[in-house]
């Protein structure tokens, strides 16, 4: 960004940029004028740089415009971006080809310089014609750039010179050149309070692996309804036992009567029975220690009959004896 005098400082900086660039080449004193192709070429060593037009540049001519708040107070500066476009000319004795010469050191100075340096706008903003220039201060760069220009473009433009002979040039564009307008938007307003928020940040949480599936343990209940059925199969399994012998006793003392034979009936009906509830505790209790015990096989449990008591066996034998006392008085 730069005021109104950006212009005509391009234009010296120019100058003074093709002069200071001139050795080794050119071991001539030569004269760089900021002024139109004269009418009488001049037999010095000379090179002219004039500048013939000013356009707004095409990219940025709609991107910075006025911009105001809605009671009109001015926020946002205008600049008009422009691009300059110069004709460097060259004159000398012709039998020497000075003039040539010359272009050829100019070719050479912008196309290895082609940007603008600063410290030449400083040295050009020094004459007293440009004080006040601020073109050193603007963060846009001024960039030369060669301009194509065929026969046509050329004789239209030297016929706008009027009563000036062509002479060897170079035509070039320097853009980009910003100028500011003289308001100064209203200054933003300060911080009161600056605020910092914190947010935590929340680790991603990796997908839970599947596991295996957990084997339930044996309850107290389970245990102790297992040990009473086993309780009850024992018991059963006892009263079949001393069934079975008392048979087996009426049997080798040969008694035959029918109270003896229906007590012994009698005896062993219940025996049967409590044998069939023990198989089937046994068999409630093998199911449900299976399904807890996740296809582990449950144990195997091995009754052995007891055997019989004395007051069993005599008990057993008294009943014998009144079976055969009947038998002898029938």
């Amino acid at each position: 960004m730069s005021n109104a005098l950006a212009v005509a400082t391009v234009t010296q900086a120019l100058a003074l940029l093709i002069e200071h660039n001139l050795h080794p080449e050119i071991d001539m004193a030569v004269s760089v004028e900021t002024r139109k192709p004269p009418s009488d070429p001049p037999t010095e060593p000379t090179i002219t740089v004039f500048l013939y037009q000013v356009t707004h540049n095409s990219s940025m001519r709609n991107n910075d415009l006025v911009t105001r708040a809605s009671d009109g107070t001015l926020l946002k500066r205008p600049a008009a971006a422009i691009d300059l476009h110069f004709l460097i000319s060259a004159y000398g004795e012709e039998q020497e080809l000075v003039g040539q010469r010359l272009i050829g050191s100019v070719v050479r100075t912008l196309h290895e310089i082609p940007v603008l340096p600063r410290e030449l706008i400083v040295e050009a903003a020094e004459r007293p014609y440009l004080a006040g220039s601020d073109l050193a201060e603007s963060p846009q760069k001024v960039r030369f750039t060669p301009t194509q220009m065929d026969v046509d473009e050329t004789s239209k433009l030297w016929g706008m010179l009027n009563n000036t002979p062509y002479a060897l040039s170079v035509a070039y564009q320097a853009s980009l050149v910003l100028l500011d307008g003289h308001q100064k938007p209203a200054p933003a307003r300060p911080v009161r309070r600056p605020e910092v928020t914190v947010v935590p940040e929340v680790p991603e949480v990796p997908p839970e692996e599947s596991l295996p599936p957990a084997v339930p343990e044996r309850s107290a209940g389970t245990g102790g309804a297992a040990g009473a059925a086993g309780a009850a199969g024992s018991s059963a399994a006892a009263s079949a036992g001393t069934a079975a012998e008392t048979a087996a006793t009426d049997t080798r003392t040969g008694g035959t009567g029918d109270k003896g034979d229906a007590a012994a009936g009698a005896t062993a009906a219940p025996a049967k029975r409590s044998a069939k509830k023990a198989a089937g505790a046994r068999s409630a209790k093998s199911e449900a220690t299976g399904g807890s015990s996740a296809g582990r096989p449950a144990a195997r449990t091995r009754n052995r009959p007891r055997k019989a008591t004395g007051g069993g066996a005599g008990g057993a034998g008294e009943a014998g004896g009144a079976g055969r006392t009947d038998g002898g008085g029938s």
